[in-house]
């Protein structure tokens, strides 16, 4: 981390012009209220702490300021926010976090120039909408399918296995990554289907899986219904291993505790801590603010380092490049240094040469079901 730290102002100090430049804006539009915000307050500490760090560094470079604006999780939100840092000239962004922010905010910021990295955004066609500006760090949904699929057609072969969904465009996204997977390893689902988000009568559909005498069970879709799911298999009596996303990865899962125990998932792999601040106290971090804090802190290192390699193409110039510039820099080679490791995007705007991992939930000694420290080995 101090390498790539280093790295980044040294090529400020060789772009920096003479004279003083005004404090460069990063804008933040994250979920720092409503059912989200502890992810939103990882991404602002991460954020927040990046910034300050890059300032410490000093060598008569400009400052670099950020902006946070609250969405609550709300798409319309997140669009006007996009409007707002649009027209108080805001060029470089950090999120928005979920993946229908996302949709809903980067036409506006496309058409202002401006250039968001976004930390959360797993939805698959985000990025084939031919987005100049957009940059993802997560594994899409299509990913974390083919890595499902993979493991299922590996641990299950010969076996009957059936694909689920919540019927949300996140749930049928993962699972239709899922099922091709599968037919591609030549051992396709026994049984594909759907219900609402909210369903808590399953009893056709255990019927449905009981007939297809299935032994796993992928189910694309969040925690409350993976949760609802599960009760209803055990109390079924069916004895199906469940495979999921990390849309599962919430207390509403958790709170099974045993029932829940075996349950494989896939998740980003686990993320590195903030280095120790320079100056006051280490805070202290929720599990969901901790596992997206380094995105944030490694968003704000792209977008600085970016932001200095379009510069060196016009070094007597000091003031911001052109959006354009700046995400042709974080697609060209080499990959730039963060707190993640290198990290290179694709012609897209999808991270090259990102990996998923594969976790089990186990019960801890005092009774809770928790994920952390039990891996399964991936594809």
């Amino acid at each position: 981390m101090k390498q790539s730290l280093a790295l980044i102002v040294a090529g400020l100090l060789v772009a920096a012009p003479a004279v003083a430049q005004a404090p460069v804006r990063i804008g933040l539009s994250a979920p720092l209220s409503g059912p989200d915000a502890g992810f939103g307050q990882g991404l602002r500490q991460g954020a927040e702490q990046a910034v300050a760090d890059l300032n410490r560094a000093g060598g008569g470079r400009p400052k670099f300021v950020l902006v946070p604006a609250d969405r609550a999780g709300d798409a319309r939100q997140a669009a006007a926010t996009a409007r707002k840092f649009a027209a108080d000239g805001v060029r470089l962004v950090v999120g928005p976090f979920e993946s229908v922010a996302v949709a809903a905010a980067t036409p506006v910021y496309e058409e202002a120039g401006a250039v968001l990295v976004t930390p959360g955004a797993t939805y698959t066609p985000l990025t084939s909408r031919s987005f100049w500006n957009l940059f993802r760090l997560a594994p899409s949904d299509a990913q974390q399918g083919r890595a499902a699929g993979v493991y299922l057609a590996k641990a299950f072969a010969g076996r009957r296995v059936a694909i689920l969904n919540d019927r949300s465009t996140y749930g049928r996204g993962l699972a239709e990554a899922v099922a091709a997977q599968l037919k591609e390893a030549g051992a396709p689902e026994v049984l594909f289907d759907g219900f609402p988000r909210g369903t808590r009568d399953f009893g056709d559909l255990i019927g449905r899986l009981k007939a297809a005498r299935v032994e796993a069970v992928y189910f694309g879709g969040l925690a409350p219904e993976a949760a609802a799911l599960v009760r209803a298999l055990r109390e079924a009596n069916v004895g199906a291993a469940l495979i999921a996303s990390d849309g599962i990865l919430d207390p509403a899962f958790a709170a099974l505790g045993t029932l829940g125990e075996g349950t494989v998932m896939t998740l980003p792999p686990d993320p590195p801590r903030l280095p120790d601040p320079k100056a006051g106290k280490v805070a202290a971090r929720a599990p969901d603010a901790e596992s997206v804090a380094a995105s944030g802190y490694a968003a704000v290192e792209l977008l600085a380092q970016a932001l200095e390699r379009a510069r060196a193409m016009d070094p007597k110039s000091g003031r911001i490049p052109e959006g354009r510039k700046i995400a042709e820099a974080l697609r060209s080679a080499p990959p730039l240094r963060t707190i993640l490791g290198p990290v290179g995007f694709d012609a897209r705007g999808d991270r090259s040469g990102g990996t998923v991992a594969l976790r089990v939930w186990r019960r801890t000694p005092d009774g809770r079901l928790d994920y952390a420290g039990n891996e399964v080995p991936g594809p």
